[in-house]
C-alpha cells in the first residue's frame, strides 16, 4: 500500500501546528501554565472576589472566562474527562453562583441551573447503594453543600424533587459528621485537610480559628495549600495582603482560567507534556523538538537539596525527578537512581506517601515506571520498585471515581518489557485520564491535549490501514511460497506480522521492508522448527541441513524443498535490499547465520531421537542459537544501518547485546514450554536444572531460571540504553530491544505463541478495531 499523501500531509501539518504552539519562542519554557487545563471551579471563586473600592469584580478576567467557557448545549462548566459528573456538578454550581453574584450572564445561569436540577439526582444517587453505604466522596459533600448554601443566600432557588431534596438533606448530615469528626487545622501539611476546603465551610469555623489561619497564610506563600479557591475565600474573609499578592500573581500567570493548584512545578508541567507526546506515539513527528528538550533537561540536570524543602515541594521534586530519570535513561543519557531514590531514606516523605496515596497516585506511578529501567547492581531501584508497587497495590484505599486505577492495573499486571509499543500507544490514546498528571482537591489536573489526541488518533488509524495492507501482501507471499499449505505445524502468519508491526519504534515510512522481513523470518522459523521437531524424518532433516550448508536445494523434495526455497527467497530479498540501500553485499553473512541455525535444529533433533542428555552448558550453547532470535535481529539491523559492523555478523563473534538477546529469549521459551517438552521426551534448561539438582522440585528450577533471566535482562537493558557498552548504532539496538519485548510478550506467564486464542484480542486492537476515544 502506498502512503496516502493527503493523509500523511494532514498529519505533518497538524504536527507543525503543535510544534509552533508548544516549542516555538520557547513557549513551553516561558509559560508552561498555558498547557494546563483551567479549573472552572477555582476560576469561579476568584471571579467572586469584590474590589472594595469599586465594588466590582477584582478579577474581571476570571468572570469573563466563565461567561465565555460554558458548554452552551449542555449548560455545564467542567473537565472533559469527568465521566461521573461529580466535578461538572460542583464546577457548574460554582460558576452559576459567581454569575449570580454579579447579576450577569442570565442565559448562562438559566442553562446551568437547568443542568443542576436535571443532573443532581443521577450524580448524587449513584452513591446510594450497599457498596457505597450511602456516602458520597468527602470533597463532593463539602463542595456541593457549601455552594448550595451560598446559592440560596444569593436568592438562587432550585426546583428539586422530593427524592433529590432527601438526598441533599443526607449530604448536609454527612457534612455535619465530617465537621464534627475532623480538625480544621491538620498537624501535617495536607492538601486534603479540612482547611483546604475553607471556601465551602461555615464562616463560623474561620472566625473561631482566625489567628491560626492567618499564621498559616504567612508561613508559606500567602496561599492555603496552593489552592486558588481556598485562598480566594481566605482573602475575602481576612483581606490579608499576602493572600492578595498570591492571587494577583496567579491571575497574571494564568489569565485564561486558573488551575486547581498554584504554583506547580513548571518543570513537571513541561515533562508531563512531553511524556504525553511519547505515550501517544508521536515521537516520529516531534523527535527533533523532544530531543532538544531532553538535552536541555540533561544539561540542567542536578541533584536538589531536598532536606530543607517543605513537604509539598519534596513531593513535586520526587515526581519531577522520577519522570526525568525515566525519560533521560530511555533516551540514552547517563543518569543515576539517586536522583530520585533519595526518598527511600527520608522518613517524612515516605510517611507522607503512605498516608496520602490517593492524592499522590501519579507520583507513585511515576516512581514505579522509572524502575522499569533497572541496570545490574541498582539496589535502590529494586527497593523503590517494591515500595511503589506495594502502595499502588492498595487499590481498596483509593477512590476509583477520582484516581485512574486502570493505569495501575495496566502497569502492574503486564511488565513493561512484555508490552508492545503500538498497543501501549493505543491504551494511552484511549484512556480518558491519559492527559492527567496530578490530583487536585476535586479532580485530576490535566494537560490540554486535544490536538495531541487528534494527531495520535489519525496516526494510529494510518498505521492500522498500512499494517492491514502489508498483512494482505504477506498472506499472498505465504500462500505463494507454499508455507501456508505445507500440511503440518503451526500457522503463525498473523502472529508474526502483529509482533513485527507492533513492537518496533523505527521510522514508520522507512520500516516497511523491515516489518515484512521480520514477519517472513518468524513464519519460516516456526515452520522449519516444527519440521525438525515433529514432521521430518532423520534423513529429511539431514538432507535439508546439508542443502542449507551448501546453499543448494535442487535435490530436495516435498517439505524440505518448500522450506529451502522460502529461505532462499528471504535471504535474496534481504541481501538485495541491503545492497540497493547501503551498497553492501551481506549474502554470505546471512547464509552463515542460517547455516548455524539449521545445524542447531538438527543437533536438537538428534539429541531427542537418541535420548542424549546434554550438559547445561552444551544445551545453552546450542539453544541460544536454535531459538533463532538473532536470525531476525541481525539481518534487520543490516537493513537499518549501513554502518552495522560486518564482523558482528559472524557466528561466534556476535556483539554482547546479541548474545544476551539469544540467551534471554531461549530461557523465556523454556519457562513456558518445559511441560510440553517433558511430555515429548525432550529436554530444556528448566528440566536440566531439576535433573542436575537432586531433591529439587520443578518450582525451584523455575525460580532459578527466572533469576538468570532477571540478571540477563538488566544487563541487556544497560547495553541497549547506554552507548559505552557496544558499537552498535542506536536503530540496531532498538531492533534488539523490540525483538526481546516480542519474546517477553509471547512468553509472559504462559505460552501465548502456541495458543490459538490468547493473542486474538491484541491483534484485533493492533490491526483492525477502530480506536475508541472517550467524549
Amino acid at each position: 500500500m502506498k502512503f496516502d499523501n493527503c493523509f500523511t500531509s494532514e498529519l505533518y501539518s497538524l504536527a507543525d501546528e503543535i510544534k509552533r504552539e508548544t516549542f516555538e519562542f520557547d513557549k513551553i519554557k516561558n509559560n508552561p501554565y498555558s498547557f494546563v487545563s483551567p479549573s472552572a471551579y477555582d476560576t469561579a471563586w476568584l471571579a467572586m472576589i469584590e474590589d472594595v473600592d469599586t465594588q466590582k469584580p477584582m478579577f474581571q478576567g476570571c468572570l469573563d472566562w466563565i461567561l465565555s467557557n460554558q458548554n452552551v448545549v449542555e449548560g455545564i462548566w467542567g473537565s472533559h474527562g469527568d465521566e461521573n459528573g461529580d466535578e461538572t456538578l460542583t464546577s457548574t454550581l460554582a460558576c452559576v453562583v459567581a454569575l449570580r453574584k454579579w447579576k450577569t450572564g442570565s442565559l448562562q445561569v438559566r442553562k446551568g441551573k437547568r443542568y443542576i436540577e436535571r443532573s443532581t439526582e443521577m450524580i448524587i444517587g449513584k452513591y446510594i447503594n450497599p457498596k457505597k453505604k450511602g456516602y458520597c466522596p468527602r470533597w463532593l459533600v463539602l463542595m456541593f453543600t457549601g455552594l448550595l448554601e451560598l446559592a440560596q443566600q444569593l436568592g438562587l432557588q432550585f426546583l428539586f424533587s422530593a427524592r433529590v431534596n432527601k438526598m441533599i438533606n443526607n449530604l448536609f448530615f454527612q457534612r455535619q459528621e465530617i465537621l464534627h469528626r475532623e480538625k480544621l487545622m491538620d498537624d501535617r501539611y495536607n492538601q486534603r485537610s479540612l482547611l483546604a476546603y475553607l471556601e465551602v465551610l461555615p464562616s463560623t469555623l474561620y472566625t473561631e480559628n482566625q489567628e491560626e489561619i492567618i499564621e498559616k497564610l504567612c508561613d508559606f506563600d500567602g496561599s492555603l495549600f496552593q489552592s486558588p479557591s481556598a485562598t480566594a475565600a481566605a482573602f475575602m474573609l481576612s483581606g490579608n495582603t499576602k493572600c492578595l499578592a498570591y492571587l494577583q500573581s496567579l491571575v497574571q500567570r494564568c489569565p485564561h482560567g486558573v488551575p486547581q493548584i498554584y504554583p506547580m512545578s513548571e518543570e513537571l508541567i513541561k515533562l508531563s507534556m512531553v511524556n504525553i507526546m511519547d505515550n501517544f506515539g508521536l515521537g516520529e513527528f516531534l523527535s527533533e523538538e523532544i530531543d532538544h528538550f531532553l538535552l536541555h533537561i540533561y544539561k540542567s540536570y542536578k541533584t536538589e537539596d531536598v532536606e530543607r524543602m517543605p513537604i509539598f515541594s519534596k513531593v513535586d521534586q520526587l515526581h519531577k525527578a522520577s519522570l526525568e530519570f525515566r525519560m533521560l535513561r530511555m533516551n540514552g543519557y547517563n543518569v543515576l537512581p539517586k536522583s530520585f531514590c533519595w526518598f527511600l531514606s527520608d522518613e517524612e516523605i515516605r510517611d507522607h506517601l503512605e498516608t496520602n496515596i490517593e492524592c499522590l497516585f501519579f507520583v507513585m506511578l511515576s516512581i514505579y515506571r522509572a524502575t522499569d529501567l533497572i541496570f545490574p547492581e541498582e539496589c535502590e531501584l529494586e527497593e523503590a520498585r517494591e515500595f511503589s508497587r506495594k502502595l499502588l497495590g492498595k487499590r481498596q484505599f483509593i477512590d476509583e471515581q477520582m484516581v485512574p486505577t486502570s493505569h495501575i492495573k495496566h502497569e502492574i499486571s503486564t511488565p513493561w518489557m512484555a508490552r508492545l509499543k503500538h498497543l501501549d500507544h493505543r491504551m494511552w490514546i484511549e484512556g480518558k485520564d491519559s492527559n492527567a498528571f496530578s490530583v487536585g482537591k476535586a479532580s485530576l489536573i490535566r494537560i490540554n491535549s486535544d490536538k495531541l489526541t487528534h494527531l495520535a488518533v489519525r496516526n494510529f488509524e494510518l498505521r492500522q490501514a498500512v499494517y492491514r495492507s502489508e498483512m494482505d501482501d504477506l498472506m499472498k507471499w505465504v500462500k505463494k511460497s507454499g508455507l501456508k499449505d505445507i500440511g503440518f505445524g503451526r500457522e503463525k502468519t498473523t502472529y508474526c506480522y502483529f509482533a513485527a508491526s507492533s513492537s518496533t519504534s523505527l521510522p514508520f515510512k522507512s520500516a516497511a521492508n523491515i516489518r515484512k522481513l521480520m514477519a517472513k523470518s518468524g513464519i519460516l522459523i516456526t515452520v522449519a522448527d516444527d519440521f525438525f521437531d515433529e514432521e521430518g524424518s532423520v534423513d529429511e532433516l539431514k538432507a535439508l541441513t546439508k542443502a542449507v550448508l551448501r546453499w543448494e536445494g535442487e535435490e530436495l523434495k516435498d517439505h524440505g524443498k518448500i522450506i529451502f526455497q522460502a529461505l532462499d527467497n528471504i535471504v535474496k530479498e534481504t541481501a538485495e535490499t541491503c545492497l540497493k540501500g547501503h551498497g553492501t553485499d551481506i549474502t554470505d553473512h546471512l547464509r552463515n547465520i542460517w547455516n548455524e541455525t539449521f545445524e542447531s535444529w538438527l543437533r536438537e533433533a538428534n539429541w531427542s531421537k537418541k535420548g542424549h542428555i546434554p550438559s547445561m552448558e552444551e544445551y545453552l550453547r546450542n539453544g541460544m542459537i536454535s531459538i533463532a532470535a538473532h536470525t531476525i535481529a541481525l539481518p534487520t539491523s543490516c537493513l537499518m544501518e549501513s554502518c552495522f559492523p560486518q564482523h558482528k555478523l559472524k557466528p561466534g563473534n556476535y556483539d554482547t547485546i546479541t548474545t544476551l538477546l539469544m540467551t534471554i529469549t531461549r530461557l523465556l521459551n523454556d519457562l513456558q514450554s518445559y511441560q510440553k517438552e517433558q511430555e515429548q521426551g525432550k529436554i530444556n534448561s528448566v528440566l536440566l536444572h531439576m535433573r542436575n539438582h537432586c531433591g529439587f522440585e520443578i518450582e525451584d528450577s523455575i525460580a532459578h531460571i527466572e533469576k538468570i533471566i532477571d540478571s540477563k535482562r538488566k544487563q541487556f537493558m544497560e547495553h541497549v540504553l547506554m552507548d559505552e557498552f557496544n558499537e552498535l548504532p542506536k536503530p540496531c539496538k532498538d531492533i534488539h530491544m523490540s525483538l526481546c519485548k516480542v519474546f517477553e510478550m509471547f512468553f509472559n506467564k504462559k505460552n501465548r505463541y502456541d495458543s490459538d486464542m490468547d493473542m486474538v484480542q491484541d491483534i484485533k486492537k493492533a490491526l483492525y478495531d477502530p480506536i475508541n476515544i472517550p467524549k
